[in-house]
């Protein structure tokens, strides 16, 4: 094999490679853990664990085809385990079904040891189950706005006041839109981007009674702040206020922001290493012909 052969080798085998480099979709932050309450009473006999796996199966079936399932499982004749996921309406079902199966496997387990209700937020979806009495279902259904969880960031120092004149017309755009919705309303205004979820099936009235509580909350104990979550037990919302670099919060609510910047970063780091490898190829041939040049200088 002669030395333009030996490079041609090496060039088609580097672009090969280059071609079965692992997918450059990024590693989403959807399964990250954001909250979890857990009961301090837990399980004391072996049908209610039976009953609990029963009704995590049923949940991890039905995600790979839904973003919201809700089932119960009964445990005797007066008490039952009643459990839901909800997935945020903008991720597609391989990533709702992806967060749904890293929660719940671990639940009873580890993050809530047997316990007989138990909450779990992560950043694309949501579980949460609990055990009752039959009688008791309609009384516990009617317990609507309780905040569960808040995440205030870095304030805004600059351009306060311009900030909060901002955020007022944002908010009101926010529960304006998600009036009529379907209970999901995503939106970006001038600089910021906003989010709000209701549970499934919430009544329209009730879904933007608690938006407008989960408002209030952002405005008074996040004052400021650059992006917030706040979760409450029927809703939640988040927003992001895009700073001088462009780039909104890791694990706040920027739709495809982080994905996109992800992905332009593994396609020029591929152009680069593509032509990289294109500009040794044509460097190979020319000391290849070269060489064969002076070859024939020699013999002449």
């Amino acid at each position: 094999m002669n030395f333009f052969q030996y490079s041609t080798t090496i060039f088609f085998i580097s672009i090969t490679f280059l071609l079965f480099l692992p997918s450059s979709k990024p590693i989403s932050n959807y399964n990250t853990l954001v909250y979890k309450t857990c009961s301090t009473q837990t399980f004391n006999h072996e049908s209610y664990s039976q009953s609990l796996d029963s009704l995590f199966q049923q949940l991890i079936t039905q995600s790979s085809q839904h973003k919201f399932f809700k089932t119960n499982e009964a445990i005797n004749d007066h008490t039952f385990i009643s459990g839901f996921f909800q997935c945020r309406n903008d991720i597609n079902n391989e990533d709702c079904f992806t967060c749904v199966t890293s929660l719940l496997p671990h639940i009873s387990n580890t993050l809530c040891n047997d316990s007989t209700s138990a909450r779990l937020q992560l950043q694309g979806c949501y579980v949460q189950y609990r055990t009752e009495q039959f009688q008791e279902k309609t009384i516990r259904e009617s317990k609507n706005n309780e905040m569960f969880h808040k995440i205030c960031r870095v304030p805004v120092v600059e351009y306060y006041v311009e900030f909060k004149e901002l955020m007022e017309e944002a908010f009101m755009m926010l529960e304006n839109g998600i009036i009529n919705s379907d209970g999901f309303y995503a939106m970006d205004y001038k600089k910021v981007k906003l989010m709000a979820q209701c549970e499934s099936g919430l009544r329209t009235c009730d879904c933007s009674e608690c938006v407008n509580d989960a408002v209030m909350v952002a405005k008074e104990e996040c004052d400021g702040s650059a992006s917030a979550k706040i979760y409450f037990d029927k809703c939640f919302i988040s927003y992001t206020y895009m700073l001088k670099s462009g780039n909104g919060d890791d694990d706040s609510y920027v739709p495809g922001a982080s994905r996109n910047n992800n992905s332009q970063k593994s396609q020029k780091l591929i152009a680069i290493i593509v032509g990289g490898a294109a500009t040794l190829f044509l460097g190979l041939i020319f000391v290849s012909l070269l060489n064969s040049r002076l070859r024939k200088d020699d013999y002449e």
